[in-house]
């Protein structure tokens, strides 16, 4: 007999009823629903990204398709389209957004014993924005071109457990440093970002907070040398000097910066990269800018394992329910994958759990034991199976 449920039911569990009953209330999530709860619409939509289906239509029958197995879900029948796409279009994304921050907590407790790859104590950070195509004649909304519509996501990603600390999506058209100006960073943070980042007054009120950040310089950015230091031996490092911008740039001209030029061999080019943080080694700080590649990583990930390129639903309010459940879906994949005692790639986990939805079978069982039939069934092989089909007869 079976002692546990299904691998989704498992997944779900992961997500405290208790705390998101709260995030209903707070959000009043359920003030005109008629039978089908915000419960049975967070199961819809994760199924959604979880069996990566691409319709209405795939969710409901592939619910529908599972009917004996829904009910320990929490759910008592499978939505039909109608009522689903009733729910997405008009129950506040925000529910999804607190959800998806209050798993974000307590994922980033779990990693957080996890080895750093610096030895510095920092929080190290990485800022970017990654943009989703929409069809301009269907999301009219979002138009960003003639006719191209579009969608920005602005992402904070945390490198312990590589996990997002801050989304917030715009329309296509929203520059990254205004986003960027609304944010504040905790004393010695470290904060990697590209060349979209440049305001030199949103630089000085970072380094006004005691945080930091690493950058790439734009080729018309005019400094001028205060120090020069000795690169380090056997390094890729040519230069290590202390700079400030030149007083018709910007009134940021008192607030020193470092300049850092190194020999990338990959792309035969130097590259320069500018921080407020004077202390850290020089290698430190190019190995910093190379760690932020981790964000276009995640943004690859995501794109790629969770269904935020195609949309079951043309509003506003649909669009960014199922992208809050997207990323909803990435921190539980995340957070399985830190607790495997196995080394998973993030594509090979969410191929594995797709195939097994909706198998009876401890989840971390399957996913820290070589793969094979579940424990107490190693007896079965295919010779012996058929051997004991043919004795039947």
């Amino acid at each position: 007999m079976n002692r546990v449920c299904s691998i989704f039911h498992q997944i779900l569990q992961l997500l405290p009823q208790p705390v998101f009953q709260r995030a209903v209330k707070a959000h009043q999530a359920e003030r005109h629903a008629r039978g089908f709860t915000s419960w049975g619409q967070m199961v819809a939509m994760l199924f959604c990204q979880l069996a990566n289906a691409e319709s209405l239509r795939e969710i409901c029958n592939g619910l529908a398709a599972s009917e004996g197995k829904l009910r320990h879900l929490g759910v008592p029948r499978a939505p039909c389209r109608s009522t689903l796409a009733y729910a997405n279009e008009h129950r506040p994304w925000e529910l999804y957004q607190t959800i998806f921050f209050d798993l974000q907590q307590r994922c980033g407790q779990a990693a957080g014993g996890k080895k750093r790859k610096f030895r510095f104590k920092n929080k190290l950070l990485s800022l970017d924005s990654t943009s989703i195509d929409l069809c301009a004649s269907l999301f009219d909304w979002a138009k960003f071109k003639h006719t191209k519509g579009a969608v920005k996501l602005h992402v904070l990603l945390n490198h312990e457990g590589y996990l997002p600390c801050y989304v917030h999506i715009t329309d296509g058209k929203s520059a990254d440093i205004t986003v960027a100006r609304q944010m504040r960073f905790a004393k010695d943070t470290i904060v990697a970002m590209d060349k979209g980042y440049v305001d030199y007054d949103w630089w000085e009120r970072i380094d006004a907070d005691g945080a930091y950040f690493v950058t790439r310089r734009k080729k018309d950015l005019a400094l001028e040398v205060l120090e020069e230091r000795t690169p380090p031996q056997n390094s890729n490092v040519l230069k290590d000097q202390v700079v400030r911008l030149r007083p018709s740039q910007s009134g940021t001209r008192g607030m020193k910066l470092r300049l850092v030029t190194i020999w990338n061999a990959e792309k035969k080019k130097e590259m320069e990269f500018l921080t407020n943080n004077l202390k850290l080694g020089a290698t430190t700080i190019s190995g910093i800018y190379k760690e932020r590649w981790n964000i276009e990583i995640f943004f690859k990930a995501l794109k790629q394992l969770m269904r935020v390129r195609t949309f079951v639903g043309t509003s506003a309010n649909a669009l960014k329910t199922q992208i809050w459940t997207a990323l909803i879906a990435m921190l539980l994949f995340k957070y399985l994958q830190m607790q495997s005692q196995r080394n998973w790639s993030l594509s090979n986990l969410v191929a594995l759990v797709r195939q097994q939805l909706f198998v009876y079978r401890g989840l971390m069982d399957l996913l820290d034991q070589q793969l094979g039939p579940p424990p107490g069934l190693d007896w079965i092989h295919d010779g012996q199976l058929a051997l004991d089909f043919a004795v039947s007869f």
